[in-house]
């Protein structure tokens, strides 16, 4: 995995990332989206457009957050390498560390 998806991306969901993503990688869960481990390819073209912050390379997640590569790896255990985000749709589904949390709202 090279990319991860955190929390600041629960209930917002801008979707910019997908828009720059070049191998179609990030998925869309009911409450965030996720990179797909083995898809990413490392370009980083996603982290910078999104507006919430909560793109990391694996290696800079914030502590605080670190579940949360855990969270992308898992959310594919069941999907598998399904070749293609724009081909898969929506997810009716999240990672249960994210299903559990109470709805995100702005600050």
């Amino acid at each position: 995995m090279t990319y991860v998806i955190a929390l600041p991306c629960v209930d917002v969901k801008d979707r910019a990332c997908i828009d720059e993503c070049p191998v179609d990688c990030i998925y869309e869960g009911d409450r965030m989206l996720y990179i797909h481990p083995d898809e990413c390819i490392d370009c980083s073209a996603c982290e910078p457009v999104c507006p919430v912050e909560a793109i990391f390379y694996e290696d800079d997640v914030p502590e605080k957050w670190a579940d949360y590569y855990r969270v992308n790896v898992e959310f594919f255990e069941n999907i598998g390498s399904p070749g293609g985000a724009a081909k898969a749709g929506v997810y009716a589904k999240d990672h249960p560390l994210v299903a559990a949390l109470p709805l995100q709202t702005a600050l």
